[in-house]
């Protein structure tokens, strides 16, 4: 039925109902008394109609589906449809406040940051990745012109000039960031931001290692090709010569076979391919081969002990070795003649610990924190004339974190050095 006529058949009816009354009144009474009647009844319509008007004002004060009056007559049913509108907007409002939820907590979880700007990049929103790169706070910052809160010279001119099709590069606190500006709607526009610092540092870490590599191979490959060309050119040489001559070319050959070795080791413990397996390793005999080692390496020229006092750890003994070997040959290598070298494993609050500790000729605070990096020396020419690879540290670190482990470094020069590798145990 035609929604009209539901609300005026009902109030021609009581309409008719109320002239009813009258008229009976006026029959059984008098007609004064009948229109009597008839006004008492209107006027307690405008009372009820004034009532639910007023309730009507008062709710639109708080529009709650909860506080909405039941209504009598004609307002049943606009109450009933305002409850129906109220109850589909609560529930839309609801539906919007939780995609509004779960975009900002996906926004809190980007590693990018991202800032929501008007059309004259006033800040409206951001997100805590934004608030970081660009030093921003949104209680503090929203409605204040972006370009007022980065001070950065190529950023503003990047706002100015408008060309925002390619990305910018800019180094801004200590970071090195990739920031773009995207227009969207007709009055917003999006900031993202990318740190691209740990990418720099690995891709400068990448180079600096092809270009150490390089070098490394570089100087036993020359030596080998150039008395190569010798032997080549000159086959009448001494026995003695080249005797001689043989003898650099298997040392260098060796070093390079040491380094091409190193370097396939690191990459294995690097690669997700080869977990660890954890099996119980005895220390007493991993720390009795590498004493054995460090004697042989060191040729009676100093005096090495060893102390094993805890118990076996579960790990892979290989690695293990390769680690606790590294530490103990680079003790022997810097450490002068009449030196002493004490390998020690024991047990301590923090879980088991080896360490190596020299009598050497130690290190500078400056160099610590990059001795395990690849290729790098402290002393280069004594790092070539011991032979070292310049990536035992950087096996060990990758050892201690298969492992659970930690490396600590104490050192003083003139005094000799002190390798911790401490080892958590569940």
């Amino acid at each position: 039925m035609n929604p009209k006529l539901l609300f005026w058949i009902p109030a021609i009816l009581r309409l008719l109902l109320v002239i009813a009354a009258g008229v009976f009144v006026a029959w059984i009474s008098s007609p004064l008394e009948g229109l009597a009647v008839v006004a008492l009844i209107l006027c307690a319509f405008l009372l009820t109609q004034l009532y639910y008007l007023n309730a009507l004002g008062n709710w639109l004060d708080e529009p709650t589906s909860t506080r909405l009056p039941d209504g009598w007559g004609a307002w049943t049913g606009v109450f009933a449809r305002l409850y129906r509108l109220r109850r589909e907007d609560e529930r839309n409002q609801a539906e919007l406040t939780e995609w509004l939820t779960r975009f900002r907590q996906a926004m809190k979880l980007l590693p990018d940051g991202v800032a929501i700007m008007d059309d004259v990049l006033f800040l409206e929103w951001c997100n805590p990745a934004a608030e970081q790169h660009l030093g921003l706070k949104l209680d503090k910052d929203r409605g204040m012109r972006v370009t007022n809160l980065v001070r950065h010279p190529d950023f503003i001119d990047y706002v100015v000039l408008g060309r925002y099709e390619q990305p910018l590069t800019l180094s801004f606190r200590g970071r090195k960031l990739i920031a773009q500006i995207i227009p969207f709607e007709s009055r917003r526009q999006i900031l993202v931001t990318h740190d691209a610092t740990e990418t720099e540092r690995i891709e400068e870490m990448r180079r600096d290692f092809i270009a150490n590599a390089s070098h490394e191979l570089r100087t036993p490959l020359t030596v080998i090709v150039g008395f190569l060309e010798i032997a080549a050119s000159e086959p009448s040489l001494d026995a003695e010569t080249r005797a001689a001559h043989v003898k650099l070319m298997v040392e260098q050959g060796h070093r390079m076979q040491r380094l091409i070795e190193d370097m396939l080791t690191l990459s294995r413990l690097e690669s997700v391919d080869y977990p660890l397996r954890a099996e119980q390793v005895n220390i007493r005999a991993v720390i009795d081969d590498v004493v054995s080692e460090a004697r042989a390496l060191s040729g009676g020229k100093h005096e090495i002990t060893s102390e094993v006092d805890a118990p076996d750890m579960m790990g892979n003994a290989e690695e293990l070795r390769s680690a606790f070997a590294n530490l103990a040959s680079n003790a022997v290598r810097y450490t002068p003649a009449g030196g002493k070298v004490h390998i020690s494993w024991r047990a301590v609050p923090e879980g088991l610990q080896y360490e190596v500790k020299d009598t050497g000729i130690g290190i500078e605070a400056k160099h610590i924190a990059r001795l395990t990096e690849r290729f790098y020396r402290v002393d280069k020419s004594r790092s070539r004339e011991t032979q070292g690879t310049g990536l035992g540290l950087a096996i060990v670190k990758h050892v201690l974190l298969r492992h659970n482990g930690t490396l600590s470094i104490h050192s003083e020069p003139g005094q000799g050095s002190s390798f911790i590798a401490t080892f958590k145990q569940a």
